[in-house]
């Protein structure tokens, strides 16, 4: 297997000189008290186009030759490797078409052609990167074009494994633990090949969401593996299958792969907006949103976690705090058979919450030909124990209900 090479990682760094910047390394003084430990993050939140992706697409790009740069490039990305081919096509005048899945957030994909500008056609098409991809691979062969894969590339990869190299000359004595976001696994082969070479100490651990763990899945499996299905919801690192290349890489690399729910990134992003004034994408939050899961290993280490990028759409903050306060448990959900009769609701309100609960959600749904009128009720709670009395008052006053949080399809479909 041959490795990124440190002498082609310096030479990429020397080429993206122009354009990327040397992003900050910050120690994190809350984080850092909060898990015993010396918290650093890598604050490529503040790259240009806000993502590291930036750094593959160029170095990939800055070395088309002259008869490829004519047939332009085409690329498939979730959103981040999307602006970083396009900002690369609008520097380098090469023509770009982009696609990406329909349920790309519409502020990656308005950043995207924002940063191409004439250069670049973007496509939205398929419901997931890999959909996309496919129709990117059909589109390069019918046309020739120049595929800039978002991972599976060793010009990517060596673009990406630039992170590295700055870490290490911004802390340049021992790190203990280096937490990096895989998607498709570029980023922790250019990043894991520069700490083997410079840092071999290091234990790195690759961190994917609950939903979508196909590293972690195909290292268990001993093969790169596709999974079958995957939660869209971080959608800077949710594919099916992870590159080849980086898949080869990482199975000498890296220490680990854990995996962190979704549930759990949401309130990542919610705490480090509230109280760091940090705003990261769901992918950007995984290094920081796994760092209690592994509380007792790092307990006194010091630990950099890679923080990679920012391109949050404001329009998904209610399914973000949503999302946040069920994996916290002070959402709950249920079907309430209310009895057709005056004054069953004030009872409810009266009887069942308690004085800090509160009705979130509401949605009534009468029938004048039957006894019960059922409603789906949404309660929050100030705080996670206090659902004990709730369940405990319900049925005191025999409320016939059905819970619907831990019932995946139902509750779907009701809420």
């Amino acid at each position: 297997m041959k490795y990124p090479q440190l002498k082609d990682i310096k030479a990429a760094r020397e080429k993206l000189k122009e354009v990327v910047i040397h992003t900050p390394l910050m120690k994190n003084k809350n984080l850092s008290e909060r898990v015993a430990a010396e918290i650093w993050l890598k604050r490529e939140d503040l790259q240009t186009v806000r993502s590291y992706k930036i750094r593959g697409a160029f170095n990939k790009m800055v070395y088309l030759s002259p008869e490829a740069i004519k047939k332009g490039v085409v690329c498939a990305s979730a959103g981040n490797h999307a602006q970083g081919v396009a900002y690369s096509c609008h520097y380098l005048d090469i023509k770009g078409t982009i696609f990406m899945p329909a349920t790309t957030p519409r502020q990656k994909v308005k950043q995207t052609k924002m940063f191409g500008k004439s250069h670049v056609e973007v496509i939205l098409t398929g419901d997931t990167f890999d959909d996309s991809f496919a129709e990117a691979v059909k589109f390069q062969h019918e046309n020739g074009s120049t595929f800039i894969h978002p991972f599976d590339d060793m010009k990517i990869i060596e673009g990406q494994g630039t992170v590295g190299l700055e870490i290490l000359e911004d802390i340049p004595d021992r790190i203990d633990f280096l937490l990096v976001p895989i998607g498709g696994g570029g980023l922790a082969a250019g990043v894991g090949a520069v700490f083997k070479a410079l840092s071999p100490d290091t234990k790195i651990i690759g961190i994917e969401p609950a939903g979508a763990p196909a590293m972690k899945f195909s290292l268990e499996k001993g093969v790169n593996t596709a999974l079958e299905s995957i939660d869209k919801f971080v959608d800077g690192a949710a594919v099916m299958k992870v590159g080849d290349l980086p898949y080869e890489l990482c199975k000498d690399f890296l220490e680990e792969v854990i995996t962190v729910p979704e549930g759990k990134v949401c309130s990542t992003i919610l705490d480090l907006y509230n109280e760091e004034a940090i705003i990261v994408e769901p992918a950007g939050a995984l290094t920081i949103a796994a760092l209690d899961s592994l509380k007792d290993r790092i307990k006194g280490k010091k630990v950099v976690c890679i923080v990679s990028g920012s391109n949050n759409d404001i329009t998904r903050t209610a399914e973000i705090k949503e999302r946040s306060l069920l994996y916290e448990g002070l959402k709950h959900y249920f079907i309430v058979r209310f009895p057709q009769r005056a004054g069953a609701l004030r009872e409810f309100l009266r009887n069942v919450l308690g004085p800090d609960d509160d009705i979130a959600h509401f949605e009534y749904n009468k029938k004048t030909s039957r006894e019960n009128g059922p409603a789906v009720v949404g309660i929050e709670l100030q705080r996670k124990e206090d659902f004990e009395g709730l369940i405990q008052r319900m049925k005191a006053t025999k409320i016939n209900y059905q819970y619907l949080n831990d019932q995946e399809n139902l509750f779907q479909f009701l809420v």
